[in-house]
């Protein structure tokens, strides 16, 4: 029955205004993936008064929503959402100390995670594990890390090769699902992790035979190898040295264009090997890279210039200054260095007897212009699967660049760098609820995509940010106040989405046992990758 109420319109107001859109977005991803049931059961009850399988989801939920340390997540954030009221919380029991030991509590879980993973995605998406995508990434550290004995100085991804780091491993589905990840120590040369990683797999879910898709970065000939000695199958990139070996295919005309502007071919192994390449040359890429070897080429071209200017003059005399000069030089414009060789003699100088005088000789490598104009844009690849249409080859190797988007997501939209922590249980938490935060984020983007709303989770995120709880407080005629607690009404465009996703907004909110129902739409794959 309605209730009735006389009140002071003049007198409402709006109190304790909370974020609530991302958080329940949030809560939304972590059931979809069975995560509540998962921390519950794999995170029994002790002492606590919190319990630890609650703080797994608070922490995720922090990092995926507005990444940020512990101590401002209790300091400040939990504070500014609903998030007392969907996961029972008070905010005066969230504390740097208690978040500190969930991450403690949080780390042994991570093995049971990944094959609770492998379950969920195929159930949810109907994922199969036959391929398997491999790329390393480094975060780096603000501080020494002393306390960690994996921070150590390696090639930065960062440009940061100043501080210490960890390699970060992570494997992939072709749709972009994170699977699995393990952090190795800063100075891991990516080649030096392939067999770790490839056990590890083997160990979690079995010797099946599968196809590894990897970098060229982590190809060595003991590598495949190994991978052939397992019963596995790859499809790697190459070094572009390789292109040398196929100069007589890149000038044929018997090309595919499998997409506009995009062209493979198969070719034989050159060494009559059980191994198929395929030749790729991709036109956006070849107008890139000979925009970018013409400019350094120009720079170069001029730095050598005003060097064998300054030996004419004489202002430049000592041959060692003059050799360090050029060594610069080439380490800055590398792309074009290859080009040019130089030669720096002292010769005696005919105005002033007793002095010498420098001669810097530039030599420009036709036949190496050449080759890099015709090489510029192509790439190679390498399998031992059986033969077959190259399509599905370069289709299932582009996969490649999930990896990377993942990487940045992890880094840019979840806060993965820089590392705070200085213990290595810590650290490796740290990355491990950043994983966690990289699942709800793919997992959206699936979400997303099978509803035919595209693959955008930050927009969505921004748009549900708009969206908070709040106390509307109406005084009566008796002199009594009515208290509301009530959900903003989404702007039409949002709503809509909502809608498509199967995920209305209460206008009350509730308990996170309330978020969302099991029996909400499923979420289904429209848009498969083409497996090989």
């Amino acid at each position: 029955m309605p209730q009735w109420a006389r009140v002071d319109v003049t007198r409402v107001r709006v109190e304790r205004k909370r974020r609530f859109g991302e958080v329940y977005l949030g809560l939304a991803l972590w059931r979809r993936l069975g995560l509540d049931g998962f921390f519950n059961d794999a995170m029994e009850e002790g002492r606590e008064e919190i319990p630890w399988a609650t703080m797994a989801c608070l922490l995720t939920l922090a990092r995926f929503c507005a990444p940020s340390s512990e101590w401002k997540i209790a300091e400040s954030w939990y504070e500014k959402t609903a998030l007392d009221e969907l996961l029972g919380v008070p905010a005066e029991k969230v504390n740097d100390d208690r978040l500190y030991r969930g991450l403690d509590a949080l780390l042994p879980r991570r093995e049971g995670l990944f094959k609770h993973l492998r379950k969920t995605y195929g159930e949810l998406f109907g994922t199969t594990f036959d391929i398997l995508l491999y790329d390393v990434t480094s975060t780096y550290f603000e501080g020494t890390g002393a306390g960690n004995p994996q921070a150590r100085r390696g090639y930065s991804r960062d440009g940061r090769p100043d501080c210490v780091q960890v390699c970060i491993g992570l494997v992939v589905t072709p749709e972009g699902l994170p699977l699995a990840y393990e952090v190795f120590d800063g100075n891991r040369t990516d080649v030096t992790t392939v067999e770790e990683i490839v056990e590890a797999m083997e160990k979690k879910y079995g010797q099946a035979r599968r196809t590894w898709v990897m970098d060229r970065g982590m190809v060595s000939e003991e590598n495949l190898e190994k991978l052939r000695a397992r019963g596995a199958t790859y499809l790697v990139g190459t070094p572009k040295a390789m292109l040398r070996k196929f100069e007589r295919e890149l000038t044929d005309k018997d090309w595919s264009e499998i997409r506009p502007g995009v062209e493979v071919k198969l070719c034989a192994a050159p060494d009559g090997a059980a191994e198929t390449y395929i030749l790729c040359r991709s036109m956006a890429r070849r107008e890139k890279e000979l925009a970018i070897r013409r400019r350094f080429r120009q720079r170069l071209e001029t730095g050598l210039a005003k060097l064998q200017e300054s030996a004419r003059t004489g202002r430049l005399r000592d041959a060692a200054t003059a050799n360090l000069r050029i060594g610069r030089l080439f380490e800055r414009h590398r792309r074009a260095a290859k080009l040019f060789d130089v030669e720096v003699t002292e010769q005696p100088d005919p105005q002033k007897a007793g002095r010498v005088k420098l001669d810097i000789a530039v030599t420009v490598h036709a036949d190496r212009a050449e080759w890099a104009d015709l090489s510029e844009g192509c790439y190679l690849l390498r399998t031992n699967l059986p033969p077959q249409a190259p399509d599905p080859l370069w289709k299932t190797y582009i996969g490649l660049t999930q990896i990377e988007d993942a990487f940045r997501v992890e880094k840019h939209d979840l806060g993965l760098r820089p590392i705070f922590h200085h213990k290595q249980d810590r650290t490796q938490a740290h990355i491990f609820v950043c994983f966690l935060a990289l699942v709800l984020w793919r997992t959206l983007q699936q979400w997303m995509s099978s509803c035919g709303l595209g693959t955008a989770p930050r927009k969505l995120l921004e748009e549900m940010a708009e969206v908070d709880s709040m106390d509307v407080v109406l005084p009566t005629g008796t002199g009594q106040e009515l208290r509301l607690r009530l959900v903003n009404r989404p702007e039409p465009k949002l709503a809509i989405l909502l809608q498509h996703l199967g995920l209305p907004l209460p206008n009350r909110p509730k308990r996170i046992q309330n978020v969302v129902e099991k029996t909400a739409p499923p979420i289904t794959q429209l848009q498969q990758n083409q497996h090989l």
